[in-house]
């Protein structure tokens, strides 16, 4: 059985900002964050802070006002999945920060997990560093894109 939860392998936000960012590439005009929510099964506002992520750190355009939109800046290309991924992922959860009586061997296990999953993410990054936007975008079908953009 196949299950959906691939995203959570990463912050749920970086599936969402790499479907979004595929949109964009594949696609020659602005887009609103509606069109991409409803293209990336979003829900806007959701998509709305992703996008603005991206945006602060120069991957996606921003264009005011009625006829505004999103457009992608960096080249797809160029961009890399590790660019994506250090953009949007959330900061490091730190497991020793809230005051829990664990005792010692808790508070080792704590920092030895906390080691790990800093080595994992650093591994992580480094894997996804070799992948760009437009590498993904080669093994996708777009069939139904032109469908899904025209009406």
């Amino acid at each position: 059985m196949t299950d959906n939860k691939l995203s959570q392998i990463g912050p749920p936000r970086f599936a969402i900002a790499v479907h979004a960012l595929i949109w964009l590439a594949k696609s020659s005009k602005l887009q609103t964050s509606s069109i991409l929510a409803e293209q990336v099964n979003s829900h806007a506002t959701f998509l709305r802070r992703v996008l603005a992520q991206l945006a602060d750190s120069g991957i996606v355009e921003t264009k005011e006002g009625r006829d505004g939109g999103y457009s992608l800046k960096i080249p797809a290309q160029k961009l890399t999945l590790a660019d994506i991924y250090i953009t949007v992922k959330p900061e490091c959860i730190r497991y020793g920060e809230e005051e829990v009586e664990c005792g010692k061997a808790g508070k080792q296990l704590d920092q030895l997990l906390e080691e790990i999953l800093n080595k994992a993410e650093h591994e992580t990054i480094k894997y996804l560093k070799a992948i760009t936007l437009e590498q993904v975008m080669d093994t996708i079908d777009f069939t139904d894109f032109e469908k899904s953009c025209t009406g």
